[in-house]
C-alpha cells in the first residue's frame, strides 16, 4: 500500500488508485494521513470539514464518509472485505485513526530522511547529508495535496510544511555551497527566489553563488530586487546582516571566497574575516 501527501492525494495498490472522487471523503482521507496512526478527534474531523458552521447531521455524516472510504480501502487486494478495512480504517473513542505502516506514506519518508540528512550534516559529512536531503525533496511531486480542498486544520498542517520544505532547501543548498557546487545551484536558486520574493537567505545563497561563479554584478542585482520587493511590499529594508553581504559584494571581499564549515550558519552569516 502506498499512500501521498506531498503532491496530489494518492492511495495506491499495485499501481491502481483507490482515492475516492467525492471532495469531503478526500478531504477526510488526507486528514487521517497527516495524522496516521493517531486518533483524530470527531471534534477534529467536523472542524476540517464544515469550519465554524457544521450541520446538525455532520456527526452521522462524517460516520457516513467513514464507511465509503472503508469501501474504498476494502477495493484494495490485500485488505479484500469490510472488516480488515475497519481493521485500516479504526473506530477509537472519541475519533478515528488510519494505521500506515513505516515506509507506505511518503511524508513519513521524508521526516526520515531529513532526520538523517541533518545527523550527516551535524557530523561534517556534507556529502551525505546533501544526498540525503535531496532524496527526502525528491518525495514531492508537487505542492502537498494539490487536488484536495482544506480546511483550518490541513491549511495549518500545509502552511508548516511548505515551511520545512523550504529549511531542507536551504540546507541542502548550503550543504551544496561548501562542496563549492554553486555554478549548478544559479538555476534552482534563481527560481527559488523568484518563487520566494521576500525571503532573505535564499537571495544570499543566490548572490553568494553568483559572486562565486564570477558575476558579481548580477550578485548585487539581486539584492536591489529584494531591497525593492521589501520596501513596495512589507515597508521593510533588508536586514543588517544582509546589507553586510552586500557590502562584501562590492569590496570583493575575501570572505566570500571561503566556503563556511559552520554547520548552522547561513549564507547571509558571513565568517569573521581573518585578520
Amino acid at each position: 500500500m502506498e499512500f501521498g501527501v506531498l503532491g496530489p492525494l494518492r492511495m495506491t495498490a499495485q499501481r491502481i488508485s483507490y482515492v475516492p472522487t467525492a471532495p469531503k471523503q478526500r478531504q477526510l482521507l488526507a486528514l487521517l494521513l497527516f495524522n496516521a496512526n493517531q486518533v483524530v478527534s470527531t471534534s477534529s474531523c467536523i472542524e476540517e470539514l464544515w469550519e465554524s458552521a457544521p450541520p446538525a447531521s455532520a456527526l452521522s455524516t462524517l460516520q457516513t464518509y467513514v464507511l465509503q472510504l472503508r469501501r474504498a480501502l476494502r477495493g484494495v487486494p490485500h485488505i479484500g472485505s469490510l472488516q480488515d478495512a475497519r481493521k485500516t480504517l479504526e473506530t477509537r473513542d472519541g475519533g478515528y485513526l488510519l494505521v500506515v505502516h513505516p515506509g507506505e506514506l511518503d511524508l513519513h519518508v521524508f521526516e526520515r530522511l531529513v532526520s538523517h540528512g541533518r545527523t550527516a550534516l551535524d557530523h561534517d559529512d556534507d556529502r551525505t547529508g546533501s544526498r540525503l536531503l535531496g532524496e527526502a525533496l525528491g518525495m514531492w511531486t508537487g505542492a502537498a495535496l494539490a487536488d484536495v480542498q482544506t480546511g483550518p486544520i490541513l491549511q495549518s498542517y500545509l502552511t508548516g510544511l511548505e515551511e520545512q520544505r523550504i529549511c531542507v532547501q536551504e540546507q541542502r543548498i548550503e550543504a551544496d555551497l561548501r562542496l563549492g557546487h554553486h555554478h549548478e545551484l544559479l538555476g534552482e536558486l534563481s527560481a527559488l527566489v523568484t518563487q520566494n520574493p521576500t525571503h532573505e537567505n535564499l537571495h544570499a545563497q543566490l548572490m553568494l553563488a553568483l559572486y562565486r561563479s564570477g558575476r558579481p554584478a548580477q550578485a548585487l542585482s539581486v539584492h536591489r530586487r529584494l531591497r525593492q520587493v521589501l520596501h513596495d511590499e512589507l515597508g521593510l529594508e533588508p536586514s543588517p546582516r544582509m546589507r553586510r553581504l552586500h557590502q562584501a559584494v562590492l569590496a570583493c571581499d575575501p570572505v566570500l571566497d571561503m566556503p563556511s564549515q559552520a554547520r548552522g550558519r547561513l549564507s547571509l552569516d558571513l565568517p569573521a574575516r581573518a585578520g
